[in-house]
């Protein structure tokens, strides 16, 4: 294990996953530390002082930041490009990893991070995430296939078109584009392998609610860039690291192994542990 690989789980008020993302990343080998988003800006007390360049991954976890007013995950995303955007972009452009689950994806989202539109890193929102076809919160074990060809850093565990479970917990996470570019941004994604997870059922086809719970377009889960290095996704792995965490333990296995959501922080893992 390399002791030298950091993850920084960003936090302000209101994210409410912070400790369990934490405990997931550092399982894995991810030294997970849980820093205020005030104490990677400048003005901090050097005492609380933290730098994003310190660490090798950011993860952006789940909860309802600043209470997700506005939009879910708008005003987080202001205030990280407000307080760090260069820092970011060239903590992406450097190769390193971000993770957004649930209100961390509609951060990444909001900050257009995700849908990437080239290879560079940029601030650009190209798409929304809006509120489920239901009108209400949706919480429930979700089943995703992998269609990503490979591109994507935190799936390299995962089987092309393999199916994994782990739970969803949201209210906007209806992905959209503007209806005039929709079929673009599709085709767009589907070139570049920009699509990682779509919901489906046991049999890995793709259908509606309940399967797909936010009846998001194409079923679309998760999205990354194109290198690969910044993931964004809905569901929780981490509420789905340790089979005991599932909703099947008692009939799949022993308790204590790991379950599908570990096997992206596991791949995270090996390879920043190749790279840096």
């Amino acid at each position: 294990m390399s002791e030298g690989l950091k993850s920084c789980v960003l936090r302000i008020e209101g994210t409410n996953m912070a400790e369990e993302v934490a405990a997931a990343a550092s399982a894995s080998g991810l030294n997970a530390e849980i820093v205020h988003l005030k104490q990677l800006e400048p003005n901090c007390p050097s005492s609380l002082q933290r730098r994003l360049e310190d660490y090798h991954m950011l993860i952006l976890p789940g909860g309802f930041s600043s209470g997700d007013y506005v939009r879910a995950g708008a005003i987080f995303a202001s205030r990280i490009r407000s307080s760090l955007g260069n820092e970011l972009l060239r903590f992406i452009d450097e190769g390193k990893l971000v993770l957004g689950i649930c209100n961390g994806f509609q951060v990444l989202v909001e900050l257009g991070l995700l849908p990437a539109g080239g290879e560079r890193a940029e601030f650009m929102p190209r798409a929304a995430l809006a509120t489920n076809m239901s009108g209400r919160y949706e919480c429930r074990p979700a089943l995703l296939k992998n269609v990503n060809r490979g591109s994507c850093i935190f799936t390299r565990k995962i089987g092309y078109n393999a199916i994994v479970s782990m739970p969803t917990a949201h209210t906007e996470g209806r992905l959209l584009f503007q209806p005039s570019k929709e079929r673009e941004w599709i085709e767009r994604l589907e070139e570049t392998d920009g699509i990682v997870f779509r919901y489906c059922d046991s049999e890995g086809e793709f259908l509606g609610y309940p399967w797909n719970p936010s009846g998001t377009t194409l079923g679309i889960a998760a999205l990354t860039n194109e290198a690969g290095n910044v993931l964004g996704m809905m569901p929780h792995p981490e509420r789905a690291y340790w089979r005991y965490l599932t909703h099947t333990w008692t009939r799949t296995g022993r308790p204590e192994e790991k379950a599908d959501g570990s096997l992206l922080f596991d791949a995270a893992y090996e390879y920043l542990a190749s790279r840096f």
